[in-house]
């Protein structure tokens, strides 16, 4: 049977299929119907369950049946959702409002009106709650027409706990006094019957089930009619109107009592609701806190082992292989030895390859101790956690935490491996860049000197007699200053890429920085001739522990740096002095200067900027940041900033060392 209300077209696009669980032996049937509806129109498919005060009160047998169908619903690929509330149908018509359902699966229910009087089933009022929903009812011939739920026999309901008797015993006693000091004082019975009902209320409040209730609101009204009736102190009345009295206040009482024992469900009820709702939140918090995999894996187990007050054991999944497992004892006497035995390691071993339950509870390794689950996303699984079980099945709500918790572990550790791959590609990436534009400099930037010696090279073969010897020594002159630019290339090449990977080994000493400098500018190019190079050493024994070789390197690459980029005749000023436990040495020139948006990128690799150098030629940028890794290495730091009036001042600092007397 299918009841169908018409929909708007291009909804077909946002199917969304509803299949109800219950503890139905059919039910079954209805999960895979829905499965294959939900398959064929696509879309996504939920399996709601409502939770109701007379869920906890279900038998073993129904328990059993209704944690295989909504295991079945999940192997069926459908989201699993528990919903709390005692109108069935409102939650259901509810849920599918919130969530944007579009069909509703449902199964025929036994139950039939027998009087026009009698409650709309829950099929009927389903249909009438939300009437532009689809909502197809699957019939079964195979049911059992004697099949109905019966949370708990009807005696059971009246058996009263020791508690609760004593508790209804002191209510009726305090509520009496109370009304006796009440008539003492001379109040009226309409100020002492509220006090026998507000006696119900709380005892409704404090007992459990409603028989408490019930015997509370007969004895009050008994104990009204003995103490403070006429004739008192027995159980006759004089004035017949009594009777109604006493019909009104017995009704009162015992609605009072019913409404209260309700509303402790519906409290209970929300409570736990709002519960689940916070440990979720917190455990999000918590995985988006997660350093890593094994932080994920640890929030989770932590999480589960609090919540269910049950051990917990957790596997993480490396390279398609189970790593070796985990507890987290909530209970001193569950052990390693308990919970890692071949039983457990076969039902571990199952789970993870079939990607389903196994272990206590399922029909899969069922002698294991703990019930097992695989932490995946679609077919990626990243785990297996296993939660003990020791006789002890989850319920629903526990059931639905624990799934909630461990979807909200396999997302995020999802995330951290699509964090993780792309972080690999950016770096990728970026070494794809550098290695091109290292190529993309080289082809460019190196063809000038090339073939500038090239061809005077090819010059001197073909016209050497020709020549005269100034030519001839202004060609050797431009050959070697090409090759010597080759050669400083490459070596700042090699220098980069070995300090970069760690390779470069540092022949730490103290030494004078006046020497360093001297022995720097010795290796300066024949163009530093057309310039004014000045130094001054504030103090005359300035020592600074340093990697001679590489600092000379520096400065003979900051001072090459400001020849190449100032005319000719500019002035070029190198300073050192000490500074709070460091040397100072800075390199001034009176050029044009380097704009503020380049010079964040100055030290970049392979960065050139806009600026052309004075003989023309282009820089492949590893000067500087050969220059910056070279002095972060010392321990120091390297700047750029503005020369007065105009100009840059490249500034590093290096540790200051000291002469042993020993040495």
């Amino acid at each position: 049977m299918r009841m169908k209300n018409i929909k708007n077209k291009g909804d077909a696009d946002s199917e969304h299929t509803l299949v109800c669980l219950s503890a139905s032996p059919t039910n079954a049937k209805i999960v895979k119907t829905a499965a294959r509806m939900a398959a064929a129109f696509g879309g996504s498919f939920t399996a709601l369950y409502v939770q109701t005060p007379n869920s906890e009160k279900m038998d073993d047998a129904s328990r059993r049946r209704l944690q295989y169908h909504i295991r079945l619903a999940e192997k069926m690929g459908a989201t699993i959702t528990t919903v709390y509330g005692e109108d069935v149908s409102f939650q259901i018509a509810e849920f599918a409002r919130i969530s944007g359902v579009t069909k509703i699966v449902i199964g025929r229910s036994n139950v039939k009106r027998r009087h026009f009087w009698s409650k709309l089933t829950l099929t009927e009022k389903l249909a009438e709650i939300a009437p532009n929903l689809e909502i197809h009812i699957i019939p079964d011939n195979t049911a059992d027409p004697k099949y109905k739920e019966k949370p708990q026999k009807l005696w059971q309901s009246f058996i009263p706990y020791p508690r609760d008797l004593l508790i209804t015993l002191l209510v009726l006693v305090l509520t009496t006094l109370l009304g006796v000091a009440l008539y003492y004082f001379g109040f009226t019975d309409s100020n002492i019957i509220p006090v026998y009902i507000l006696g119900v209320l709380l005892t409704s409040l404090f007992t459990r089930g409603y028989f408490c209730g019930v015997v509370s609101s007969l004895l009050s009204v008994m104990l009204f009619n003995f103490f403070f009736t006429e004739p008192r102190l027995t159980f006759h009345a004089y004035d017949s109107k009594y009777a109604v009295t006493f019909a009104i206040m017995l009704t009162a009482s015992i609605i009072t009592g019913t409404l209260a024992s309700k509303l402790k469900s519906h409290a209970k009820l929300s409570t736990q609701a709002a519960f689940r709702t916070k440990v979720l939140l917190d455990t999000n918090q918590l995985l988006q806190k997660a350093q890593d995999d094994d932080d994920i894996f640890n929030i989770t187990a932590t999480q589960l082992m609090k919540l269910l007050n049950r051990s917990v054991v957790m596997y993480s999944a490396l390279d398609g292989k189970l790593s070796k497992g985990a507890l987290y004892s909530a209970d001193p006497e569950v052990s390693g030895t308990d919970l890692f035995t071949a039983a457990e390691e076969n039902a571990v071993k199952w789970a993870f390859e079939n990607r389903h339950r196994a272990g206590a509870t399922t029909d899969t390794r069922p002698r294991a101790k703990c019930l097992y689950m695989a932490i995946r996303i679609n077919e990626h699984i990243y785990g297996v956690v296993g939660i003990h079980i020791d006789g002890k099945p989850l319920d629903s709500f526990e059931n639905s935490i624990l799934l909630s918790i461990l979807g909200e572990c396999a997302l995020a550790l999802d995330n951290n491996r699509n964090a993780k791959e792309k972080e690999l590609a950016a770096v990728l990436a970026k070494n794809e860049q550098l290695r091109a534009n290292l190529l993309r400099a080289i082809s460019h930037d190196l063809r000038t000197p090339l073939t500038s010696i090239s061809g005077n090279a090819s010059n001197l073969i073909s016209n050497r007699e020709k020549l005269d010897e100034v030519t001839k020594e202004q060609i050797y002159t431009d050959i070697f200053d090409d090759s010597q630019w080759l050669i400083s290339l490459v070596e700042n090449l090699l220098s980069v890429t070995r300090i970069e990977e760690g390779r470069m080994n540092f022949n730490m000493s103290v030494q004078l920085m006046d020497e360093v400098i001297d022995e720097a500018l010795k290796h300066i190019s024949r163009k530093g001739a057309d310039h004014n190079i000045s130094i001054d050493c504030k103090d005359e024994l300035l020592l600074a522990r340093m990697d001679a070789k590489l600092i000379i390197q520096v400065i003979i690459n900051l001072v090459e740096n400001a020849i190449k980029y100032t005319p000719a005749d500019s002035d070029i000023r190198i300073v050192a002095e000490n500074m709070n436990g460091y040397v100072s040495v800075s390199v001034s020139d009176n050029g044009s200067g380097i704009s503020d948006t380049e010079k964040a990128r100055v030290f970049e690799m392979f960065y050139t900027g806009d600026n052309k150098s004075a003989d023309s030629r282009r820089s492949l940028g590893l000067g500087l940041a050969l220059c910056r890794s070279i002095i972060n290495a010392h321990g120091g730091e390297i700047t750029l900033t503005d020369n007065d009036p105009h100009g840059c001042v490249f500034t590093f600092t290096i540790p200051s060392g000291e002469v042993n007397i020993n040495e």
